[in-house]
């Protein structure tokens, strides 16, 4: 049974996700778990996206190398652009997504580990790849975050990194034969049939680096983890980022290079983003119609994650169903997992008499 990546049950659905497919559980219309979604009605209605946009109303990401500055000049950039900063999606972003206290089992959140990964690269069991495809998980429904609020309210986002950019981290794993050529193969499928119901971002701001000052950062962040990241590793990062990204991003997506000294006077990227005419890319060909098929899209969580599924058998993220129902059932019996949000009585909800 191929390992599911996305988590038994998202956020705002009343579903579970079973290897790779959804079912749908029963649900009462009035429940307080039920919200207004965009459809059909609010376009048939009059509500349109484009009288929304301003100048600002886009997507950013913010590329670079590992500790490279991306999060400190995304956030300044939002300030003062008046857009919306999305920190870089990590391992447990189904959990900030679902609210969760504090994060939930890694078994819970595409059972990988970033630390294990950079302590045993090579592990047998296969925590790297299953951690490259989790993290592409991630950026896919971050990206569809940030789409969402861009139709939905008008006001632009920057993040740090995409679901177009993950790819850099794939290729310096295989480099370092820290990955197999299957896994690459499996990635580049499931990237081929999902990241084409996106548009690219467009505009891509490239902090550039070099990987001895990347691996020099590290080493002073004081996190144990990052103490002994490769050189190499980091080198092959940015080789794909220059060699593969840059120059096809470059075709669809404006693209700013700075390198880390640029970045700290704000008001010159400000600048330098205000001359950017954006005239190139798909964007330009959007119009209310294909925008509200996008939101609707960009809403249904239950069918992002599914965008990263293929019935294929990769001992990387493949267990067996005894596994699988094991870690299901064990999801099902954390507090306030047994039955949709506010049916649950373990957890203090009031509407029992409704499951």
């Amino acid at each position: 049974m191929a390992l599911t990546v996305v988590r038994f049950l998202f956020p705002a659905r009343t579903t579970a996700v079973r290897a790779g497919s959804v079912v749908q559980k029963a649900g009462i219309h009035s429940s307080p778990g039920r919200s207004l979604e965009y459809g059909w009605w609010a376009y048939i209605l009059g509500e349109r996206t484009t009288p929304r946009f301003k100048q600002y109303s886009k997507i950013i990401t913010i590329d670079g190398n590992l500790a490279s500055g991306k999060g400190a000049l995304a956030q300044k950039l939002a300030d003062k652009l008046g857009m919306l900063y999305m920190p870089e999606a990590d391992t447990f972003y189904v959990d900030r997504m679902t609210g969760e206290k504090e994060p939930l089992p890694r078994d819970f959140n595409g059972m990988c580990s970033l630390e294990k990964f950079y302590a045993d690269p090579k592990a047998a069991d296969g925590n790297s790849y299953r951690l490259q495809l989790w993290m592409y998980t991630m950026r896919l429904l971050q990206y569809s975050d940030a789409i969402e609020h861009l139709l939905a309210t008008g006001q632009g986002v920057i993040l740090e990194r995409s679901p177009f950019s993950d790819m850099v981290f794939l290729d310096a794993m295989f480099n370092q034969g820290y990955i197999r050529k299957e896994c690459v193969n499996h990635y580049n499928e499931i990237k081929t049939i999902s990241i084409c119901e996106f548009l690219p971002p467009h505009l891509v701001l490239y902090i550039d680096q070099p990987a001895e000052e990347v691996q020099k950062k590290l080493k002073q962040s004081g996190k144990p983890h990052l103490q002994n990241v490769s050189l190499q590793y980091l080198k092959s990062i940015e080789d794909s980022y220059k060699k593969t990204f840059l120059p096809s991003i470059r075709e669809t997506s404006e693209l700013l290079v700075y390198d880390t000294t640029q970045t700290q006077d704000v008001e010159r990227v400000v600048e330098d983003i205000e001359y950017l005419k954006f005239d190139k890319g798909p964007w330009l060909e959007q119009d209310d119609i294909s925008y509200h098929y996008m939101r609707k899209l960009v809403q249904d969580k239950q069918r992002i994650g599914s965008l990263t599924h293929i019935p294929v058998f990769l001992p990387e993220i493949t267990i067996g169903a005894h596994d699988y129902d094991q870690k299901y059932y064990a999801y099902r019996a954390l507090p306030g997992k047994n039955y949709a949000r506010g049916y649950n009585a373990d957890v203090g909800d009031k509407y029992i008499w409704l499951k």
